[in-house]
């Protein structure tokens, strides 16, 4: 590994570490004093960073507590991505809903979650999030059943469907979180749909 390599992997690390503190920051002080008396200077300040290096980062105090929700819009993708070419589309997509969810989620997490689903400041950002999962998933669907994701409903219907599971899944764990592991709650979630769509026997150009 050469030096340049070396030295843009401990940037990445970085920044990676200062937008968590920021989302970490903004999260406590939410949580603290409500979402509508904090502002992003007191966020910098609790991240030990500068209103800059936060603008850097995130438009919004919003954007930085909503920021894990983001996170997950590329791991989706590229886990349904990295399974078995030929396994069926949804076992794949209910094993990689398994994959991606903490079996047990830490306080922060809680909370955040928690927050995203009360807070209607952070409803935007939410959608935003679930909009570009979406897309995301659509073209791996896509990928996989052989259809095309700007022309073809199926993995666009597909996708936000696995969504919309995944949220009404941890609305219900989130209600009674002794009942199953988070994981396995939302798997099975995202099992249900699958019970009720099937691949089209179409495929694209066909």
């Amino acid at each position: 590994m050469s030096e340049e390599t070396k030295d843009l992997g401990l940037r990445e690390r970085k920044k990676a570490a200062t937008r968590t503190a920021l989302s970490e920051a903004a999260l406590q002080l939410a949580v603290e004093r409500g979402l509508g008396n904090v502002r992003v200077e007191e966020i910098a300040a609790a991240a030990g960073v500068s209103l800059r290096t936060f603008n850097n980062y995130f438009a919004s105090k919003e954007q930085a507590i909503a920021a894990n929700a983001t996170e997950r819009v590329e791991a989706f993708a590229v886990a349904l991505r990295a399974r078995p070419p030929k396994e069926p589309l949804w076992d794949a997509l209910v094993e990689v809903t398994r994959e991606l969810f903490p079996s047990a989620p830490d306080r922060d997490w809680l909370t955040r979650a928690r927050l995203m689903r009360k807070e209607p400041a952070l409803f935007a950002e939410q959608a935003k999030a679930d909009l570009e999962v979406e897309r995301a998933l659509a073209r791996e669907i896509a990928s996989r059943t052989h259809t095309d994701a700007d022309r073809d409903v199926y993995p666009r219907i597909a996708a936000a469907a696995v969504v919309a599971a995944i949220h009404v899944g941890l609305d219900a764990w989130l209600a009674a979180p002794k009942k199953a592991r988070l994981p396995d709650a939302l798997a099975d979630a995202v099992r249900q749909v699958a019970r009720l769509e099937s691949v089209p026997k179409r495929a694209r150009g066909a």
